[in-house]
């Protein structure tokens, strides 16, 4: 099939951001820190807290209406990633969600037993499964080159043998931004007999993926990143999920999406999540046509690649640009079709001084080091000088790219 072209108009029409004054000017490059939030989300909250804020799933029509919006949130969006309804999770964060798995996985596995984390994730999908060493898990890592930031499948084989029960490694990491290959590496895994999670925080915004066909156990990631409310979304595959010890309420642990979930649900952000699908729904609709409407998950799969193809087109100029200069260190892959747009940036100046001068501009991007120390470390970066971050999803525009090089010519 061949892509339309992103309609820019249509989507700065769904995000209220773009007509507020107070943006008026400002070219935002901070959208790995957090997307702007689409409008059918803001409408779906703000219904919610103004005739539906009771407690859900009871007798009375505001009561069924609370709880039918949060179930069509988790089965919408569930559908959209080729997964089962109850396979979709909410939770107050990722970091939360995956400290939760942590606990869980430490009560199910053995001393002795092994995991591999990375040297590449953000704190959240590396500090949790590490303090399993506490218990006498065998705690492994799968290390980053430390010139590119790559991560070798060949050094993963090397660390894995008999005792491996479980790798955490992220579909694209924040800092380095190269595009992992989950797919084959979760079939590889799982051939083995041993489970997979993935930390899909920084690569959803840009489309989420068929983790049905991704094939990865457990798939993570944040709504407030893909132009929702702040909650974390986790997907778990049944067969590994009944598996692990209930971590809520004894009399919830039959059901799949609560067991995982220790803390109380926060009714209206579920609900608002909804709005997410309406979004997706609305793009496909305005650029594939409203006729005979594929499934879910392929919908979703085109609205993916067409907001891939106009990421990368915008990404090839500023990549271009950087390998121009003398002066910056790119973090990942030169080639846009490898990586996602976040670009992270070494430069003789700290990255938050850099984003300071560049805010000066009408640029809002982020220096640091994102919760990702470990990953400066191993790339021989100061996480206290961290690098100027540059990232961009899908409404950003080509006049978006040359306001940001004509800022950094001058900044830099």
């Amino acid at each position: 099939m061949t892509l339309p072209a992103l309609d820019l108009n249509f989507v700065h029409a769904m995000f209220p951001a773009f007509d507020q004054p107070a943006l008026a000017g400002q070219r935002f490059f901070e959208n790995a820190g957090g997307s702007y939030t689409c409008k059918p989300v803001i409408d779906r909250l703000f219904r919610y807290y103004t005739e539906r804020k009771v407690q859900p799933y009871g007798a009375y029509a505001a009561s069924r209406l609370a709880g039918a919006e949060m179930d069509e949130a988790r089965s919408r969006l569930a559908a959209m990633m080729g997964v089962e309804t109850d396979e979709l999770s909410f939770g107050p964060s990722s970091t939360a969600n995956t400290y939760v798995l942590a606990q869980a996985f430490g009560e199910m596995l053995s001393p002795g037993d092994a995991v591999i984390v990375t040297d590449q994730d953000h704190e959240a999908n590396s500090g949790p499964w590490r303090r399993l060493a506490a218990r006498g898990i065998d705690v492994r890592e799968w290390q980053i080159d430390p010139a590119s930031g790559h991560l070798d499948p060949d050094a993963l084989w090397r660390l894995i043998d008999d005792k491996v029960r479980l790798v955490c490694f992220p579909h694209c990491s924040n800092i380095v931004g190269e595009i992992n290959p989950v797919a084959q590496l979760c079939a590889a895994l799982r051939q083995q007999g041993i489970w997979s999670c993935v930390d899909g925080v920084s690569y959803a915004p840009h489309g989420l993926p068929d983790v049905g066909a991704l094939g990865a156990d457990i798939y993570l990631f944040s709504a407030y990143k893909t132009y929702g409310p702040h909650q974390g979304l986790m997907v778990i595959r049944r067969e590994l999920g009944m598996q692990l010890p209930n971590q809520a309420h004894y009399f919830n642990a039959d059901t799949l999406y609560k067991r995982l979930t220790p803390a109380g649900p926060d009714h209206a952000q579920i609900a608002a999540c909804a709005g997410m699908a309406d979004y997706f729904d609305a793009l496909h609709a305005h650029h594939f046509g409203t006729g005979p409407q594929p499934d879910a998950a392929t919908r979703m799969g085109q609205v993916h690649d067409m907001m891939r193809a106009h990421e990368t087109a915008l990404l090839r100029p500023l990549l271009d640009y950087v390998s121009g200069r003398n002066d910056l260190r790119l973090i990942g892959p030169q080639a846009a079709d490898a990586r996602a747009p976040t670009v992270a940036l070494e430069h003789a100046r700290a990255g938050a001084d850099l984003a300071q001068a560049l805010g000066g501009h009408g640029i809002m991007a982020g220096g640091g080091s994102f919760y990702a120390n470990r990953a400066l470390h191993a790339l021989q970066i100061d996480p206290a000088r961290g690098v100027l971050r540059l990232s961009f999803v899908h409404y950003t525009t080509p006049d978006d790219l040359d306001a940001l090089i004509s800022a950094l010519d001058q900044v830099l």
